[in-house]
């Protein structure tokens, strides 16, 4: 029996000591990692703005002068030539006008002649010392005085000309109706806007960029600018004008996109979507392109385990974009670094991993 009891205790012993080596043997093995590395393809900094087509020219139309308007010859989204006819004014007021200045011209003429020849006479009367020099002078002042009032009453009948032509408002290149703002029966003043025209010889687009992405927008910054209503056509464009002021409300600038081949069939206010590279990007600032399964989440926080040059990982907080369902772009890391994306749950900072041989780097 003491034989027996001797022998059990042997056997627990050495099953202990068995068991804490095994435990120790499951501690020190490295866990095995997935990894992605993360390389400088430019695809994955390229930043993409909705926008829409606008005329690079847009002009706010109105009359010179004051009336009521008689009719509008267009609609909005009519196509006009330079020249033809957009609104007319009633013309009876300027053509009264017009009168008057006439009738003003042919009095000044008649004054102007009476002064004239009162001069001559005069003229002849002073050689022959029946006047004095005196009498002279005040018939020389009258004759330049009526010389003056013709001359103001011609300059004011040009000007009443001209103010009939402008009860016509005409186009001045070809361009697009874009609004109409009065109806006939309205009285419009001089200068008021009454339609507005948008030339269709120089088309652009026009995007809204966040204050976080101006700094990689820059005068002459190429972009590439596709049309969804044209089958998703690319053409090549670049930054012309950039808003000095964000928009009050939505805090965004307003950029303008100069695109020198104009696709055929490209109209007024379709939708564009305008591609551009962050270019000047720090590395920390660089994007990519991961599985969802290398987000490492704590709470609202995003970051993704780091393998350093010895084989252990670190974790680094990433901001997330354009979530998918099975990729997640990510921004806050730098090109080269080496990502894990499988296990990332069973890592600890500064812990040793084993790198999975037949993972393939990207």
């Amino acid at each position: 029996m003491k034989k027996y009891i001797i022998t059990i205790l042997v056997l627990s012993l050495f099953m202990l000591v068995a068991g804490c080596g095994k435990k120790e043997e499951i501690t020190q093995t490295e866990p095995l990692v997935q990894i992605q590395k993360i390389s400088g393809d430019s695809s994955i900094n390229m930043s993409t703005y909705p926008g829409n087509v606008r005329g690079r020219y847009e002009k706010e139309m109105s009359f010179q002068v004051t009336g009521k308007v008689l009719a509008r010859k267009v609609q909005v989204g009519d196509k006009v030539h330079a020249g033809d006819l957009l609104m007319i004014i009633d013309p009876k007021d300027i053509v009264q006008q017009v009168n008057q200045n006439t009738a003003k011209v042919n009095s000044a003429h008649a004054q102007l002649v009476l002064a004239q020849a009162n001069l001559q006479r005069y003229q002849a009367l002073y050689e022959q010392a029946a006047v004095s020099a005196s009498t002279i002078d005040q018939y020389q002042a009258n004759y330049d005085a009526a010389v003056a009032a013709y001359q103001e009453a011609v300059a004011a009948g040009e000007q009443g000309k001209n103010s009939l032509s402008y009860t016509e408002l005409r186009a001045d290149n070809d361009s697009v109706v874009s609004a109409i703002n009065v109806e006939a029966g309205q009285v419009v003043s001089a200068g008021q806007t009454v339609l507005k025209l948008v030339e269709t010889g120089d088309l652009e687009v026009e995007i809204n960029v966040p204050e976080n992405r101006l700094k990689y927008m820059r005068l002459g910054t190429p972009v590439n600018v596709s049309f969804w209503a044209l089958d998703k056509t690319q053409v090549n464009g670049s930054v012309r004008e950039i808003s000095p002021m964000a928009d009050a409300t939505a805090r965004t600038y307003k950029i303008r996109i100069s695109i020198p081949q104009i696709p055929d069939q490209l109209q007024l206010g379709m939708t564009a979507s305008v591609n551009t590279s962050d270019e000047g990007a720090t590395t920390n600032e660089i994007g990519a392109t991961v599985p969802m399964t290398a987000i490492y989440q704590t709470g609202d926080k995003l970051s993704v385990w780091v393998v350093n040059d010895d084989n252990t990982v670190s974790l680094r907080t990433v901001e997330a974009e354009n979530l998918g369902e099975n990729q997640v772009k990510i921004k806050g890391i730098s090109i080269g670094d080496v990502i894990v994306t499988a296990g990332v749950n069973k890592l600890h900072d500064g812990e040793k991993v084993k790198i999975f041989e037949d993972d393939n780097l990207s």
